[in-house]
């Protein structure tokens, strides 16, 4: 794998993480892109390229094994020696680091989740463990700081995976519960040829209702006293939230529509939730 800099992999994601944490203090901001880049890197191990299944299977045990070496500094990834230092100095739990890569091993799986529970807990792993390593980053006073982060990971992927439902498909990947589109009459096979109906439009907005339950959920949580310093964090709720009411403005036609947050818009909100959280907290 390519070595890059940490704010290098950050930037040309182009992500909405980028453009939510440019605004933290220089010292969590670096910390921020290096956590970032373990996931980013993390993530390209199963999503980039055309390698077999079992070569990125392999690709990913080595990553494992890298990150592991990196707490002795003696990992060949230079990335990985200076997240093990950020870890130490934040005191962010590793346990989140591993659960994430396990996350990426159900999706090089590629089983179908039969239910929510078991889509929950691929949302758990892919992105509220990133919301729990980061955090500990921003500090917190309450540990209903973490109810906030584990439950706004899980909105921002089942965001995610309501805007991808039609990229996914042409990959040959579900991530919708089984049991749900047989709950609404709709089948993988019109899934996957993209078949746009009354069926499927129901079927998405029992989804999108499920998302903004867990972007309330995440608000409940959060204490007054740690809004400021998860300002970032309230960022990527506004920037996720706005992609979620597009997609039902445009009546769930994620197949025919490219549906999405501009970066000047994101770059708004970024601004606009920092301003708030600076000025009013």
């Amino acid at each position: 794998m390519k070595e890059e800099s940490a704010q290098e992999i950050a930037k040309e994601s182009k992500s909405s993480f980028y453009y939510a944490f440019t605004l933290l203090p220089k010292q969590k901001r670096n910390a921020m892109n290096i956590v970032y880049a373990f996931c980013r890197k993390t993530d390209d191990i199963v999503d980039e390229g055309n390698e077999t299944v079992d070569f990125k299977a392999k690709m990913l045990s080595t990553w494992r094994n890298e990150f592991e070496l990196a707490f002795e500094g003696k990992s060949s990834y230079s990335l990985l020696n200076r997240l093990a230092s950020i870890i130490g100095q934040f005191n962010i739990p590793i346990d989140h680091f591993f659960e994430l890569i396990k996350g990426m091993e159900m999706d090089l799986e590629n089983k179908p989740f039969e239910t929510f529970e078991e889509l929950r807990l691929y949302c758990y792993r892919a992105a509220s463990t990133v919301g729990l390593m980061c955090v500990e980053i921003f500090g917190y006073k309450h540990e209903s700081a973490r109810d906030f982060a584990e439950n706004l990971g899980i909105a921002l992927q089942l965001t995610n995976i309501i805007r991808d439902v039609s990229k996914d498909a042409e990959k040959g990947r579900i991530y919708l519960p089984l049991e749900e589109l047989r709950m609404f009459n709709y089948t993988q096979e019109e899934l996957f040829a993209h078949r746009y109906n009354e069926n499927f439009i129901a079927l998405m907005e029992f989804q999108t209702a499920r998302a903004k339950r867990y972007f309330e959920k995440a608000t409940a949580s959060l204490d007054l006293e740690d809004k400021a310093s998860m300002f970032a964090a309230r960022a990527m709720q506004h920037i996720y939230y706005r992609l979620l009411e597009r997609i039902i403005r445009a009546k769930y036609d994620v197949f025919n529509k490219q549906i999405k947050v501009s970066k000047f818009e994101k770059v708004g909100i970024s601004l606009g939730v920092w301003a708030k959280y600076k000025f009013v907290y």
